[in-house]
């Protein structure tokens, strides 16, 4: 890459699905190709705000580990505008990861959030980065909004998903983006495909609301009702798809890489090594182009 040109890495939204995240990086490493800049929306906030800090290998030896129980433990209970109230997410970050101020980061990094009132896209650099991670990754519904500066702030792939356009305006020349929701509409509780379904966090979700039939309904029959959860998160990865191409065609990437995991549930954070395996591979698919765009 020429002298003077910056390369960002930008993280996107994709809740169980960014644990590719720490696959791509370790593979770029691999390459012996570092970012001078990084950000992230939602769990690329959290995986990228882990990264600039120096402990990514410490995050993937723990999401390695991590078996539906631990999952459980990190769920504590919202009572009000969400399923999940999110604390002991800001614990576990604070305790184990990242307890510090952007300023004390080792790379420039910067974290795309919501504001719930207004639908402004609202991009935070300075403060606490737990705190800011914890407003870029309240999903709707699920984990509750976070009051800052004045503003409830919510995930920030309501409105970014693959944020870009945060990496150039923090000086990036070159790009290399994430995008996890690719392949991921018509995949996500498609009726009678319960190839997936599985006794852990995905579990403890049909416990609590219920998922279709175990069964195919007749030909001529409508299929059960989805769930609430359902439906609401089926909503949002359309959404969310639908805004990320708009936003990707108009603010392209050099670089897009797309890791294949639409099959992943929801709170499947238990299923680590299979993301960061597909997360070096999408880094292995694309290794021309990214050869290509640090040439520039």
């Amino acid at each position: 890459m020429k002298p003077g040109i910056k390369l960002g890495l930008a993280l996107g939204s994709g809740s169980a699905r960014g644990w590719a995240h720490i696959g791509v990086i370790g593979a770029l490493a691999d390459e012996g190709i570092r970012p001078d800049i990084v950000c992230g929306s939602s769990i690329g906030a959290l995986v990228g705000a882990v990264y600039a800090d120096g402990h990514i290998e410490r995050l993937e030896a723990w999401v390695r580990t991590l078996d539906w129980k631990g999952v459980m433990r990190l769920m504590d209970p919202g009572w009000h505008g969400g399923l999940l109230g999110g604390e002991r997410l800001v614990e576990l970050l604070q305790t184990q990861f990242v307890e510090r101020d952007f300023s004390q980061l080792n790379l420039p990094f910067g974290v795309v959030a919501t504001d719930l009132a207004d639908g402004r896209e609202v991009w935070l650099r300075e403060g606490s980065v737990a705190d800011a991670v914890r407003a870029s990754f309240a999903t709707p519904g699920l984990f509750t909004p976070v009051w800052r500066d004045g503003s409830f702030l919510i995930d920030g792939g309501v409105v970014n998903p693959v944020p870009v356009s945060l990496a150039r305006a923090m000086g990036a020349g070159v790009v290399i983006a994430v995008d996890l929701g690719s392949d991921l509409i018509g995949r996500y509780a498609a009726p009678g495909d319960q190839s997936q379904r599985r006794s852990g966090a995905l579990g403890w979700i049909d416990t609590l609301l219920p998922r279709y039939s175990d069964k195919l309904p007749p030909q001529d029959a409508a299929p059960p009702m989805p769930s609430m959860l359902e439906v609401v998160m089926s909503s949002l990865n359309i959404m969310q798809h639908r805004i990320a191409r708009s936003r990707l065609a108009g603010e392209p990437a050099d670089v897009l890489l797309a890791p294949r995991l639409g099959e992943l549930g929801l709170l499947e954070y238990d299923r680590a090594a299979e993301c960061i395996e597909e997360g070096r591979s999408a880094v292995t698919r694309m290794l021309p182009a990214i050869r290509d765009a640090l040439l520039l």
